[in-house]
């Protein structure tokens, strides 16, 4: 298993992150169980902000919760400096109750309802990212209602979408994200916002994919905005103050992965801004991102204990632990694939191949296909690497299996972010009506 951050394998053979024993983690916190290595993270938040500052152009590296949103870390994204992008009322209460500057979130959504637009404008954020009409015209009246002024960007396609090792031109109309540039439609909201009293539009938003290995895409995306912006100024007298150019920067899960140094994609972005928007006489606008995996990917591991197994010989062998597709849907869902390694006996040569079973009552529920280990034995603590981003996020109570806690790991110390749900947390919002449960038994 590649070693990312501060893990290394010790004196002992164990797996250390942090500077603390994964052995001495299990010991003291239980499995399945969450660690995040805070140093990891807080060198790709300072590698975001130094890129940035490098470039002389005014910026926001705004963090994207969605990847892992917990009260620790959105304090630590605001001790870092960096600003916040939210999703929903949830990670907006998250990130307000951590005290989390207001004024540096950003609320995202494609469908953003009337509570969490007035919860927004009562906490004051820094910006609405408007996805579609309905919004805009919702966030006027309700501004105007509260006698407000909201800074807003509108979220455009520009007719680029990315992915691992892949960029391609297109239409992108079928998204449900967005105001399409290619149809008219984001130039038509253009029009619509910069008309409105109690909105203030300070640019747009574009976002193109995921796990982007490449930066091809992203400069093509800068230069469909920037044509766009020329267009729009040409016509409207709009000049965009901010291009937002979201997120999708990738990160190593696996042997093959090969994600840039966050200071390349940073050069290529800034000085595709730089070129494209000199090239049509435009002032350069500030540049907002949106990291989210990037930033937390790789610094989280999850710790198992292995349990049973079962070798159907001439086919494979199965092993079985304590977690699964409760706390990691990523293999069911996108058929996502990890590396792991024994933590307890990290230096010991493959002897087996086996695949990784979860424990919830589904024949998908697995986490690894083939992978290589040594002999393995029922007590084994296996680490599996790069849990850090959408993994806490989604996981769920399916077979109302407890969520683990998270543990943030540095210099020698481990301390809990997020406790293990207890029996009485599964039941706690269950109602028994008083119709129920009182009758006899009928056979």
């Amino acid at each position: 298993m590649y070693l990312h951050g501060t893990s290394k394998i010790n004196a002992q053979g164990h797996l250390e992150i942090g500077g603390v024993d994964a052995t001495d983690l299990k010991e003291q916190f239980g499995t399945p169980l969450y660690v995040v290595d805070e140093q990891l993270v807080r060198e790709r938040c300072r590698e975001y902000m130094e890129a940035f500052r490098a470039s002389g152009l005014g910026f926001q590296v705004a963090y994207a919760s969605k990847a892992f949103c917990v009260m620790a870390m959105c304090a630590l994204a605001a001790e870092e400096g960096l600003s916040l992008d939210v999703v929903s009322d949830g990670e907006l209460f998250t990130a307000l109750q951590a005290g989390f500057p207001a004024e540096r979130i950003h609320f995202h959504g494609n469908n953003k309802t009337l509570e969490e637009i007035e919860m927004a404008l009562d906490a004051e954020i820094g910006c609405f990212v408007v996805d579609n009409f309905n919004e805009l015209h919702l966030l006027q009246a309700v501004a105007a209602d509260k006698n407000r002024k909201v800074n807003i960007l509108l979220r455009v396609t520009p007719g680029v979408e990315a992915h691992t090792h892949e960029y391609i031109s297109t239409g992108q109309t079928d998204s449900k994200f967005g105001f399409d540039i290619g149809n008219g439609t984001a130039f038509e909201a253009i029009e619509l916002a910069s008309k409105q009293s109690n909105l203030v539009l300070l640019g747009v938003h574009s976002h193109i994919g995921s796990q982007i290995f490449e930066v091809e895409g992203f400069q093509m995306a800068v230069q469909r905005v920037a044509e766009f912006a020329a267009s729009v100024y040409e016509r409207l007298h709009v000049a965009f103050k901010v291009v937002n150019l979201g997120g999708g920067f990738g990160i190593r899960y696996i042997d093959g992965d090969t994600p840039l140094e966050v200071a390349q994609y940073v050069k290529a972005i800034t000085d595709a801004v730089k070129n494209h928007f000199a090239q049509i006489g435009y002032a350069v606008p500030e540049i907002w991102v949106e990291p989210g995996r990037s930033i937390v990917g790789e610094a989280g591991t999850t710790l198992y204990t292995v349990g049973t197994s079962k070798d159907i010989p001439g086919v494979r062998k199965y092993v079985a632990v304590d977690g699964g597709m409760t706390d990691n849907p990523r293999p069911a869902l996108y058929e996502s694939k990890y590396e792991a390694v024994l933590a307890n006996r990290a230096n010991e040569a493959a002897q087996e191949t086996v695949s990784v079973a979860g424990k919830c009552c589904e024949s998908g529920d697995m986490l690894i296909w083939d992978l290589d280990l040594p002999k393995v034995e029922s007590g084994d603590l296996l680490a599996v690497a790069c849990t850090g981003a959408y993994n806490y996020s989604m996981a769920s109570n399916y077979n109302r299996i407890r969520r683990p806690a998270v543990v943030f790991v540095k210099d020698g110390q481990g301390d809990v972010v997020v406790r293990r749900e207890t029996y009485q947390d599964i039941i706690q919002n269950d109602l028994v009506p008083a119709r129920i449960g009182k009758q006899p038994v009928t056979r």
